[in-house]
């Protein structure tokens, strides 16, 4: 619907149609819209049209912010990353070295729990991680707490096998694979083996030239 505005000079026209753009609609508002979206109907019903319907907008509106879908699945594996760690630091605030781990994995595995389809974009989505990416924060922040056990020579291997336990461990959760003969305290085993490792770093030297 259009009015016309008259006076001597000016001529206005005023449109009460919706702008194409609204102005509340930004980067941020269309992301949440997303992670509503993701926990409903998770990664595989994840569409932009759904999203954009949410928010009132034409579906090619959202390619203001996110150029395709893998834009968008990119934005939410940063916003796991972000929250992971957040609840990653919460959990070892002031612990020393084997409790941290220790609360680390507790706060991982709760997270990845309760969080499933959001932690099922963040381990699904490839890409290389940048400097100053949540994902790379997320893990420069893992390492340290790792290398306060390791020491700095063997913290990135360690770093990197504790999280293929906790990932494992998490993905086991999901599929309900555990029972009388795959008790889930083989989660516990594995972190105690991994404990003492972490614990005598040399070691892992020893183990690596008697392997060869």
């Amino acid at each position: 619907m259009v009015f016309t505005v008259h006076n001597a000079h000016v001529r206005v026209k005023m449109y009460t149609a919706h702008m194409p753009f609204p102005s509340k609609t930004d980067r941020n508002a269309i992301l949440s819209a997303a992670l509503e979206e993701l926990s409903s109907g998770g990664i595989r019903n994840l569409s932009l049209r759904n999203i954009a319907a949410t928010l009132g907008l034409a579906p090619n509106a959202l390619y203001r912010y996110f150029s395709d879908r893998a834009a968008l699945e990119g934005a939410l594996a940063d916003e796991c990353a972000r929250r992971l760690e957040m609840a990653l630091r919460k959990a070892v605030h002031g612990s020393n070295a084997a409790k941290t781990i220790l609360r680390m994995a507790d706060a991982y595995l709760h997270f990845a729990r309760n969080n499933r389809n959001l932690y099922e974009v963040f381990m699904s989505f490839h890409t290389l991680d940048h400097a100053g990416s949540p994902r790379q924060s997320l893990w420069s922040f893992t390492v340290e707490q790792v290398q306060r056990m390791t020491g700095e020579t063997h913290a990135r291997e360690a770093a990197v096998a504790l999280w293929a336990l906790l990932h494992g461990a998490a993905t086991l959760e999901a599929g309900q694979v555990h029972g009388e003969n795959k008790p889930a305290t083989g989660f516990e085993f594995g972190l105690n083996a991994w404990l003492l490792m972490a614990e005598t770093p040399s070691s892992t030297s020893r183990t690596r030239k008697h392997v060869r």
